[in-house]
């Protein structure tokens, strides 16, 4: 569309808001601004794409637009400098809009008061050129400090070193300077630009390093400083941008290492690692958005560590790779990288866990004779593990958790000495504990649970003095627990025996673990009573803060293990040090709840989280010591033989859920529907009640114990009878011999009282 004039705007005196734009107003461009100036209550003027040339210079007490708020020139042809009455149309003006107007430097020289209300100014892609820019700057800081959100001036020739004023926009969401001539460094006041989002300072002469203080401007989502002069390293409060969605630097300078973690830095593999290349040894980013494929790129730098793990990273690693120099670390965990277990040479620690990597492990593994540690877990691995494993005499940590492997442990471990870690749970194993388990002095954690593993528990596992931790849970081991876990294993903090075939008592000497914080043997045919002196296990008294320190160095394994929690598997891993927990549940363990146990409390407060001790045959009332509990999380008693009231102090107020205490017919009070009677009640019962309800009880006990006491002492005699033909004879003899003597001393006495009765009738 053309229009040749635009006069007739003259009678739409009361207009607010004409747009415009991409309408041909090149024939118009000598009165345009006459006639927009007949419309005093304008608002918004949108001539963006209008052709239009020139601005008529006129003074500031012609322009008749007080009113304007948005001003929208852009992709005009200006070919122009700026008229100074448009930095002074409109004390209420809020966005000024002439980029790409092929406007001409320099900035004039005005006050700039008249854009107090300034929001977002875009004077981008023109040729303002570096003179007046300072000023320009200068002058907004003063007058819109509080109001300007936007200020784009990219594409404009600018030079110079970037002015100290722009940290005075205490408001200022998105800057852009990029693709100028700007040289120097970062100002320092940059970083008082709180609310900033959007920044590019790309393609201009920027140098030095990025500042530590960039990661305090946590609102960033697009952050480019790409193809300037920077150098040095990247600094790792980057990862303090947790809403970033883009980075860009490549075409500097980078050095040293790129640390970087918790933020999306970009979908794609970031292209400018690759133009670093003085002295990079140490690549970080880790859950950085990344998702894509794995340069090849990447592996020809001489890297020493390389983390790239919880990305979305996909494809197939080389199979075999070989470092120049030893790297300390490849981290390529949480991914979806597949193919087979690559064999990489010259790596100490190789993190690969929870990948879709499938197949056999590489039977010449043991010739990667650097490795440390290995982690594998979490991945499709099958057959299994091979022998040449033994090679390994660095190996630290071997995690090769959760697949499918089958088949025995190897009987040919001995000889690695440095082993601290073995953690080969949740697969298909087979066969026996072998015996080199424990000769192994170094050991500190053995993860065999989840596996088909038979036999009893090898009494060569008493050697491992230095376990904290040991899970045999969920195999087919029988037999007893045996007394020397309590008496060698002294360091131990976590047991997990859950799920096997055990059976006997539990043993006191576990009470001699005072380290101990989980111990968890449900799920077994354990019999006999709880032990009174659990009481002692102080690990369990009071809440246990992390000990850092102590959890660095255990960095090498993520220490984890699976434990059931108010009817749920759940698995726990950074916070295991600081779980209490118990479990006894699903035995055949008798007896009362022992007051002993409840000596877990320190100052009448227990601490223990999780205590279970359902599904057992439990008697008699809950032990009035539990009051004490005051920050359980849970507890669970359900399916025993308990009766009375359930205490209704401390924590035990929130134990609403009644399924903890269901199956015990004795027990009564809230969460249960079945209702207790108050003692001392005098409203409702008197003493002739109560001492009834005293009577019920002890015949609820005398008719428990005839139900429980017929069938023992039935089944106790006759039950030997009936299988030892000598003890049947012997018994049978022994009522024949009875029935005689009665027989004889019957008649015997019958005959001495019919004489006396004679007797004393002659005399009579």
């Amino acid at each position: 569309m053309r229009v040749t004039n635009l006069n007739w705007l003259s009678s739409l005196s009361s207009l607010k808001y004409l747009d415009l734009g991409k309408v041909n107003l090149s024939e118009a461009s000598t009165n345009w601004m006459q006639a927009v100036n007949m419309l005093p209550s304008l608002l918004e003027l949108h001539l963006s794409s209008c052709e239009l040339s020139g601005f008529p210079h006129y003074s500031n007490s012609f322009v008749n637009l007080t009113s304007l708020l948005v001003i929208d020139l852009s992709y005009d042809n200006f070919n122009t400098t700026l008229p100074s009455w448009l930095f002074n149309i409109s004390t209420t003006l809020r966005d000024l809009y002439l980029n790409v107007a092929r406007i001409k430097g320099p900035i004039p020289h005005v006050n700039l008061q008249s854009l107090g209300n300034l929001v977002n100014l875009d004077l981008s892609y023109n040729n303002i050129g570096r003179e007046g820019i300072i000023e320009l700057v200068n002058g907004l800081s003063v007058w819109c400090n509080n109001s300007l959100e936007e200020l784009h001036l990219g594409h404009n020739g600018l030079g110079g070193e970037l002015p100290d004023s722009l940290g005075n926009f205490n408001n200022l969401r998105s800057l852009d300077l990029s693709s100028n001539r700007f040289d120097g460094p970062l100002p320092k006041s940059i970083q008082h630009l709180t609310n900033l989002e959007v920044l590019y300072l790309n393609d201009n002469c920027i140098s030095g390093p990025i500042p530590p203080w960039i990661g305090n401007m946590l609102r960033m989502k697009i952050l480019d400083l790409s193809f300037n002069q920077m150098n040095g390293t990247v600094p790792n409060s980057i990862g303090q941008l947790r809403e970033l969605i883009a980075m860009c630097l490549d075409g500097n300078s980078w050095e040293g290492y790129v640390d970087i973690s918790n933020c999306n830095v970009s979908s794609m593999f970031p292209g400018w690692l690759r133009s670093t290349q003085k002295g990079l040894d140490k690549i970080v980013l880790k859950n950085v958005g990344i998702s894509y494929t794995i340069p090849e790129w990447l592996w020809k730098l001489d890297i020493e560590f390389i983390d790239l793990s919880k990305n979305q990273l996909f494809g197939k690693l080389p199979n075999s790779l070989s470092f120049s120099s030893t790297a300390f670390l490849v981290d390529l965990s949480f991914k979806h990288l597949e193919g087979q277990l690559p064999l990489w040479f010259n790596v100490k620690w190789f993190f690969l866990e929870n990948n879709l990597f499938s197949g056999p492990i590489p039977l010449n593994i043991g010739d990667s004779s650097s490795l440390e540690v290995l982690r594998v877990s979490g991945n499709l691995l099958n057959g299994s593990i091979p022998s040449s494993v033994s090679k390994l005499k660095g190996l630290e940590a071997i995690d090769l958790s959760n697949n499918n492997l089958s088949g025995d442990i190897p009987k040919n471990w001995n000889d690695l000495h440095q082993l601290d870690v073995i953690d080969l749970s949740k697969n298909k194993l087979s066969g026996e504990i072998p015996w080199w388990m424990c000769s192994i002095s170094s050991l500190r954690q053995l993860m065999l649970g989840d596996n088909n593993l038979i036999g009893e528990l090898s009494s060569s596992l008493q050697n491992c003095t230095r376990l904290y931790s040991l899970d045999l849970g969920n195999n087919k081991f029988s037999g007893v627990i045996p007394k020397w876990i309590g008496e060698k294993m002294s360091s131990l903090e976590q047991l997990r025996l859950r799920g096997n075939m055990l059976t006997g008592d539990i043993p006191e000497q576990l009470c001699w673990l005072f380290e101990l914080h989980i111990l968890d043997l449900a799920l077994n045919k354990l019999s006999g009573s709880i032990p009174q002196c659990f009481g002692n296990l102080t690990a369990l008294t009071s809440v246990t803060l992390l000990d850092i320190e102590n959890y660095k160095a255990r960095t090498s394994y993520s220490n984890r293990m699976e434990l059931v929690v108010k009817g749920q598997v759940m698995e726990f891993e950074s916070i295991l040090p600081i779980v209490n927990l118990i479990d006894l549940s699903n035995n055949n363990l008798w007896g009362q709840i022992l007051e002993g146990i409840m000596n877990l409390s320190t100052l009448g407060i227990l601490m223990l989280k999780t205590l279970n001790l359902s599904c057992n045959s439990l008697l008699g009332p809950i032990p009035p010591g539990m009051s004490s509990i005051t920050t359980s999380n849970h507890l669970n008693l359900l399916h025993n033989l308990l009766l009375g009231p359930i205490p209704t102090t401390n924590q035990f107020s929130t134990f609403s859920d009644p399924s903890i205490y269901e199956a015990n017919l004795g027990l009564c009070g809230l969460p249960l529907s079945a209702n207790c009677t108050p003692p001392n009640d005098q409203n409702h019962k008197d003493d002739q009640d109560d001492e009834e309800d005293e009577d019920d009880r002890y015949m609820s006990w005398f008719f428990i114990s005839m139900i429980m006491g017929f069938p023992v002492g039935f089944w106790s005699v006759c039950g030997s009878l009936a299988l030892n033909k000598s003890w049947r004879h012997a018994y049978f003899r022994f009522i024949d011999e009875i029935i005689c003597r009665l027989y004889i001393f019957k008649i015997v006495n019958m005959a001495r009282l019919k004489t006396k009765i004679e007797s004393t009738g002659v005399h009579g």
